[in-house]
């Protein structure tokens, strides 16, 4: 067994590329292997911004023999009357390169037994490697020279090892060798590798940290040991260091200043031209105060420190300067004072300006705080929260700098003496920003949120513009998880159906055919989105059984949840079948109306007698979204439900009794099903 070693040695490949290339070299190499029947160990992609690396451990040096069995023709066929093979079987023969002789009778048809040994896999290497080069997929192709192929960025080198041994093999003109290349500023140049073991250490002595972890290991313990120094602590978002991690290749941290006059500003309008824009890591005191330094990551070593400083510094010092004159400009209105301006921009094509979606939003906002019942001051703080929501995507700050929506709406509601609920709201009414983001917190905060989300979805939709497949341009699916997580998160029932329908009101839309149809694609769409945040949790036929109607989101969750606790009960599985019954024939009831004088038999009447007294608690709990309690009491039924039709024929000659009996199911179903559709549960 040994050792094998490709590495892509290209241009600087985008940093937030290489993660997903990286994962797609690992399962091309993987299924590459197992296709060709080449046993191997662990495998590893390793990657820097100028390199992918494959490392594969314990390949055999040999693939592996193969015996097959393949079926010709009939034995009727395969032979003459003499026993001797015929043409056909001669021919399957020839075929399967064995001798005719050697095929083997069974269940009237000819065998052939096809010894396949193994090649050697240094040989198939020389296929496999360059596929897997060629295979790769990205979002953005480049092509260079005169040459047809395409890749991220232009190939300059390949290392191709197995063992000691160089696979040769030819891509984009490049030759494949033991050739790679240490640190652009730092390695000697073009350096040879001796063996696939010692990759990671031959590019160590070229300054080329390749291994991705050691690498982000290293960038943290800089990063905190340089902020130590400072007398204070870096803030390392997870994104931000993913994305310095593909930057370098040999990773050194130093500390920079900016003037305190800018501690001043907003402390967001600080730190995003610092992180966005620049890659900067914020330094903030343990007590997490902003402090006037930042931390840098260089692809280099400690030389010259002093230079690289000073560059970052001006770089920096340019930024913030931007932002104190758009800051500057922006107060001098008050945030009300620019939402007028919000009339000259377009909120959707048809669908009017900005400034008219705040109105809707105040109008929209109104009405789910009406159905929550909230406080008072809670629903005039959202209103204002709303008619300033969007002020602030006018401000020079923000078309400077769009990452700080909300956030500086949030600060100049703040500066102009709003409520800090209307300010908070302001900067909420955006979250989730991103997956794995926060929730709104505050009342009015969730409902502009639920408000504005709504909003997106259904003036989107109103336009045919529904996400297909990966096409999601308005991230519909983000927000429609959004409001999902923020009604379970704040333990809210509302009535989706009412809140689209005010929406497509406040959008205009009066075609009742064009409305129904909204509706219930806005239903199918937030469908799927309660089911993807389920499915983590509970089984797929649960799911299936409560999913049916997702008018009240909140209240789908805790039907899953009660739905899932019920089946762990030992009488589970009898009361579902109970259950089950009841519906098959209640489908064939024309109506409710239900005639109790009419039933005659005790079972019948033990039931109806049975419902009436679960019938107004159930009813109760259901309504305060106690469905583990609404379970218990409808369990009592399924006694006298297996009773029933063990002594009632329900679909009696007499068409009144019939019509009673099936009523009588029909209404016991109704309840049921205000809890779970029973038959898709998988007993």
């Amino acid at each position: 067994m040994k050792n094998l070693l490709l590495e892509i040695g290209t241009e600087e490949i985008p940093a937030h590329a290489m993660p997903n290339i990286l994962s797609q070299l690992k399962t091309l190499a993987e299924t590459a292997f197992k296709d060709a029947r080449i046993n191997f160990g662990e495998v590893k992609t390793l990657g820097t911004p100028r390199r992918l690396a494959l490392l594969i451990s314990d390949v055999d040096e040999q693939q592996a023999d193969i015996s097959e069995e393949k079926r010709g023709p009939s034995a009727k066929i395969a032979f003459d009357a003499e026993g001797k093979p015929s043409k056909a079987a001669i021919g399957f023969a020839r075929g399967q390169k064995i001798n005719p002789n050697d095929l083997i009778t069974r269940d009237g048809y000819v065998y052939a037994i096809v010894h396949e040994k193994g090649q050697e896999t240094s040989k198939l290497l020389e296929k496999i490697l360059p596929k897997i080069i060629c295979d790769l997929s990205f979002p953005n192709n480049m092509r260079w020279s005169d040459l047809d192929f395409k890749f991220i960025r232009p190939l300059r080198w390949i290392v191709a090892l197995f063992g000691e041994e160089i696979i040769p093999f030819e891509v984009a003109k490049v030759q494949s060798g033991r050739k790679s290349r240490g640190h652009r500023f730092l390695g000697s140049g073009e350096f040879e590798i001796a063996s696939a073991t010692d990759y990671i250490k031959s590019c160590e002595s070229e300054f080329v940290i390749v291994n991705q972890e050691q690498r982000r290991s290293m960038i943290v313990a800089e990063i905190e040991a340089v902020a130590k120094e400072c007398g204070g602590k870096a803030e390392i978002t997870d994104d931000l260091l993913e994305e310095v991690l593909y930057l370098v290749e040999y990773p050194t941290a130093l500390a920079g200043k900016f003037d305190t006059e800018y501690l001043k500003l907003p402390a967001e309008a600080v730190i995003t031209p610092m992180r966005d824009h620049q890659r900067y890591f914020p330094v903030k005191t343990f007590e997490g105060k902003l402090m006037p330094l930042f931390i840098t990551i260089r692809n280099g070593g400690r030389e010259y420190l002093d230079i690289v400083q000073h560059g970052n510094e001006r770089v920096l010092k340019a930024r913030l300067e931007d932002a104190q004159f758009f800051f500057n400009e922006d107060r001098k209105k008050s945030l009300e004072q620019h939402r007028d301006k919000l009339k000259t921009v377009v909120f959707q094509e048809g669908l009017g300006s900005i400034f008219e979606k705040t109105e809707r939003l105040q109008k929209l906002s109104a009405l789910i705080a009406d159905l929550l019942g909230v406080e008072p001051e809670d629903k005039s703080n959202t209103i204002r929260a709303a008619q300033l929501s969007k002020a602030d995507l006018v401000t020079g700050m923000v078309t400077e700098f769009t990452e700080l929506q909300g956030i500086m709406g949030r600060e100049y509601a703040k500066l102009d003496g709003e409520d800090s609920a209307v300010s908070v709201a302001i900067d909420e009414h955006y979250m989730p920003r991103f997956a794995g983001d926060n929730q709104p917190k505050t009342t009015a905060g969730r409902i502009l949120s639920l408000a504005d989300k709504i909003d997106n979805i259904v003036a989107t939709f109103s336009r045919g513009l529904i996400p297909t497949g990966s096409q999601d341009p308005f991230a519909l699916r983000r927000q429609a998880l959004g409001i999902v997580n923020t009604l379970i998160e704040a333990k809210w029932s509302l009535s989706l159906s009412k809140i689209v329908d005010e929406s497509m009101t406040l959008l205009k839309i009066t075609d009742e055919v064009g409305r129904e149809k909204l509706q219930k694609e806005v239903a199918d769409f937030m469908r799927l989105r309660v089911k993807n945040i389920l499915s983590d949790s509970v089984r797929y036929d649960v799911i299936d059984a409560v999913i049916d109607d997702v008018d009240d989101l909140y209240s789908v969750t805790l039907k899953a949840a009660a739905l899932s606790d019920f089946l762990k009960t030992a009488d589970s599985t009898k009361t579902i079948q109970s259950f089950v019954r009841v519906g098959n024939l209640a489908k064939k009831a024309e109506s409710t109306e239900l005639d109790a004088s009419v039933l005659n038999v005790e079972a019948e009447i033990t039931l109806y007698k049975a419902f009436e007294a679960i019938k107004v608690v159930s009813e109760e709990l259901i309504s305060k979204n106690d469905f583990s309690g609404t379970l218990e009491a409808l369990k009592k039924l399924s006694s006298p439900i297996d009773s029933f039709f063990d002594s009632v024929m329900v679909m009696d000659e007499n068409l009144k009794i019939r019509n009673s009996r099936l009523a009588l199911l029909k209404i016991i179903d109704n309840l049921i099903y205000k809890v779970a559709n029973f038959s898709k549960i998988v007993l």
